[in-house]
């Protein structure tokens, strides 16, 4: 069995080997499902790993339906991971109906060779599974990480199970299972062979001051299918306000 951990830090990815982890899915902002780390991240976590490194390629959070602009930034991001010497990257790309950006897709995962690619879990929110998963298949992806179209693995294993026998040897499922009861019950039940896990703990701050009035962050849940992105109008506004 292949374990591999998703870490939102260096000190994560260092205690993910020290714990037996075959490989790291490195990401920042987890909160919205992880987007692309800085460079600094990446080369700081290839210094100090022995594992594989893979690393997300998701410009923003949100949906997986991309700009012209984003989609040159996710190339870029993958030149970079290549030159940092990470294994592999990880990424996805839906069209506005749903399906999986078959030409785009097929861009990244040729600009990323000889890196290994994952699809990630952008295929969850696709429209038809077992068509994505031919896509995914097509577009070259050495394997595809799901959750299989639910909230967890538990609830998705039926779909998991079939996307193994569908895929046979010519992509890998990749569960994501999360916690050690769902880990358990898809080892036994899906018949995958890779596994993509988290096992976060409690770090307590060691700030001795603290202001309990102010929040660095946004919603704790932010809405899935909307973002917010700068309105030209209210900066030229604001523009007029600072003259």
């Amino acid at each position: 069995m292949i374990i591999e951990v998703c870490v939102d830090s260096v000190e994560s990815a260092i205690a993910a080997q020290n714990g037996g982890a075959d490989r790291v899915e490195l990401c920042d902002n987890l909160i919205e499902g992880g987007t692309t780390p800085s460079d600094g991240a990446i080369a700081v976590a290839r210094e100090r790993l022995s594992i594989k490194l893979h690393v997300i390629i998701r410009p923003r959070g949100g949906d997986f339906c991309y700009s012209e602009l984003e989609f040159e930034i996710m190339k870029r991001d993958i030149l970079r991971c290549k030159e940092l010497q990470a294994d592999g990257v990880v990424i996805g790309i839906l069209t506005p109906d749903g399906d999986i950006d078959i030409p785009r897709s097929r861009e990244l995962v040729e600009l990323a060779r000889p890196l290994q690619v994952t699809f990630h879990r952008a295929f969850d929110m696709a429209r038809d599974a077992y068509q994505a998963l031919e896509d995914v298949i097509a577009i070259g992806a050495d394997r595809l990480l799901t959750s299989g179209q639910e909230p967890s693995v538990i609830e998705g294993l039926d779909l998991i199970s079939e996307l193994v026998q569908r895929a046979g040897d010519r992509i890998g499922i990749m569960p994501g299972c999360g916690t050690e009861r769902n880990m358990k019950k898809a080892v036994v039940l899906s018949g995958a062979h890779e596994f993509h896990v988290t096992g976060f703990g409690t770090v307590e701050s060691p700030m001795r001051y603290r202001n309990p009035r102010i929040y660095m962050g946004g919603a704790l849940y932010p809405p899935e299918y909307a973002r917010q992105v700068t309105d030209a109008a209210k900066i030229r506004e604001l523009r007029q306000h600072a003259q």
